[in-house]
């Protein structure tokens, strides 16, 4: 069983023939049921000019999310800060913060969460592109929370009304800068398993202890699809690698059908592009999710693991949550 806490990052997936209003309405099913579960957070990602995705405005999508859930911590996995100015974070977040007090983490990430031309629409500036401002922009943003550096700004609200702060990252540049800052730290295993390790021992070597933290604490994302059977578990997981393939390949799609998915003719590349991507994620019966998160919990020595599930239908989606909370986690429910 697994001993470690487990929280959800989700994506609002958009569906073949749906829209995004359906998107939003599964994550929030989602989210509540999650909750019941005892799953012990709830995120969200930023991503921008993705049929398949609407999870485009993290906070607008967090304050609905902490409006129909009661207990369980909703937070941005994560705000693409370089996308952003740190006072309009601050203010976005220090209203969430002030209206739902200490259920509220903001993850920020450094990368655009898009493609180029969608990042240039985003920051207006070819200067913007570059994230060479981003340490500095980090501080900005937590001195608009603690008000420390003064000024003439006053962040309302955002002073004193101050989320818990995560760094994010797939390398490790933001592994390192959240040890140096005493930050915790969420590691994009989901698609990126081959820096899992590496950025992990960066943050745990660049550790300071901070007015947060005495020790680090690192968090693993990671893919998941858990089913009946390691046969169902594998249908369903179809659509999510052939979104994979096509967001790579620059031809982002809504999220296929199962059917679609197993129709599609993948070339040898495609399908060893995809036998990566599936490798050191989650994927199966209850019995062999279970070895697998034990072993990256093993091989990772992670503190928390967040499980990213892109399936077609919401009640696999469901089902898959419910699995690893009943038959892997042992019962998560408090």
């Amino acid at each position: 069983m697994i001993d470690v806490p487990l929280s959800v990052l989700d994506l609002a997936p958009v569906a073949a023939g749906t829209g995004a209003g359906a998107a939003l309405a599964h994550t929030t099913e989602l989210a509540r049921r999650t909750e019941q579960l005892g799953y012990r957070r709830f995120w969200v990602a930023e991503h921008h000019n993705m049929p398949g995705i609407a999870s485009s405005a993290p906070a607008v999508l967090l304050a609905h999310l902490a409006a129909n859930t009661s207990t369980i911590r909703v937070g941005s996995g994560g705000v693409m800060l370089p996308n952003h100015a740190p006072l309009v974070v601050a203010e976005q977040f220090g209203t969430l913060e002030a209206l739902h007090p200490g259920r509220v983490d903001l993850g920020i990430g450094r990368a655009p969460g898009t493609d180029q031309v969608t990042a240039l629409a985003l920051r207006r500036t070819m200067e913007g592109l570059s994230a060479e401002g981003f340490p500095r922009e980090l501080g900005d943003l937590i001195n608009y929370f603690t008000g420390e550096r003064g000024g003439p700004i006053t962040a309302t609200p955002g002073h004193g009304n101050m989320p818990a702060v995560w760094l994010l990252g797939s390398s490790g540049f933001s592994a390192q800068l959240a040890g140096l800052l005493g930050l915790p730290f969420s590691f994009a295993h989901h698609f990126s398993a081959g820096n899992t390790l590496p950025a992990l021992a960066l943050y745990r070597e660049s550790f300071r202890p901070s007015r947060w933290l005495d020790r680090p604490y690192a968090m693993v994302a990671v893919n998941v699809v858990c089913a009946d059977t390691d046969e169902r578990a594998e249908w369903l997981a179809g659509p999510s690698s052939l979104s994979f393939l096509r967001l790579r390949s620059g031809r982002p799609q809504p999220l296929a059908s199962p059917e679609e998915a197993a129709a599609y003719p993948y070339s040898e590349l495609e399908r060893e592009f995809v036998a990566q991507r599936r490798e050191g994620q989650a994927m199966g019966s209850p019995e062999t999710v279970s070895r697998q998160l034990t072993e990256l919990v093993e091989r990772t020595g992670a503190d928390e693991l967040m499980l990213t599930t892109m399936v077609y239908d919401l009640a696999d989606r469901v089902r898959s949550f419910e699995l690893v909370a009943d038959r892997v986690a042992g019962g998560l429910r408090h």
